[in-house]
Order: C-alpha cells, then structure tokens, then sequence
C-alpha cells in the first residue's frame, strides 16, 4: 500500500543557491566589456568650421587631425604628411574603412590637400572632412 505525504507536513526551508546567478552576471559583465567599441579621438583639439550638408559617419574609420600650425596627428601623435600614407594602407588592409580628416579652420589648404592625396594613394576609398553642424 502507497503512502502519500500530505501538503500540510512542515519540512525544512532550503536556502536558494545564487552561485550561478553570480556566475551569469559575471560572464555578462565580460561579454559587455569585449563587445563594446570606444570612440577613437585624435588626441588635438581643432576648431572645425561649420558646414551645412555635415552628416554622421561610421564609427569605423582612420581618424586624423590637421592642426592650425599644420602638424598631422593621428591617436595624439604627431605623424607628419609623411606617415599618412603608411598608416592608411596599413589599417586599410585589416578592414576597408573610410578616412576622417578633421582640420582645423586655419589650417593650411596645401597641408590638407597633401594629406587627402597621401590617404588616396596608401588605399583609401573614401576620404572625408569633418565639419561641425552649422548653428553648431
């Protein structure tokens, strides 16, 4: 003959095991932390001027910076016109990505015109200026 307990008996409260919940978080925390991307910035600050056609662009890209005193940096180091081309062809072999040159409102027209040929011919497919929104 089968005994059946009854519901009403008391037993034992048993305490809830969070071991793998902490694990989860864990391996949440570290998966957000190797997915997520940083935005690059070239390490100057330059006074873009303003431009009414500007629009967002990848994130993906090869930023430079042209400073008023005409030095080019890239990653807050100065690399001169002379390092653009093989800095480019370089990151342009890992991934495709477009060129983002941010110059500075004084700077030198044959500066910026040195740099965009460079970027051209180390494979750039596409090179862009930057510029502030107007009414920016």
């Amino acid at each position: 003959m089968k005994y059946r307990r009854a519901i009403t008996d008391t037993e034992e409260v048993t305490d809830i095991n969070i071991s793998p919940l902490i694990d989860m978080v864990f391996i949440l925390l570290i998966f957000f932390i190797v997915t997520t991307t940083f935005v690059e910035e070239t390490g100057v600050e330059i006074d873009k001027p303003s431009a009414a056609s500007a629009t967002a662009l990848d994130k993906n890209s090869i930023l430079l910076a042209v400073t008023a005193k005409g030095q080019v940096v890239y990653g807050g180091e100065e690399i001169g016109v002379g390092g653009v081309r093989p800095l480019v062809k370089r990151l342009v072999e890992q991934q495709p990505m477009p060129v983002i040159i941010q110059v500075d409102r004084t700077a030198e027209a044959d500066t910026v015109l040195r740099v965009i040929d460079e970027s051209k011919l180390g494979g750039a497919k596409n090179v862009s200026l930057a510029a502030r929104a107007s009414g920016a």
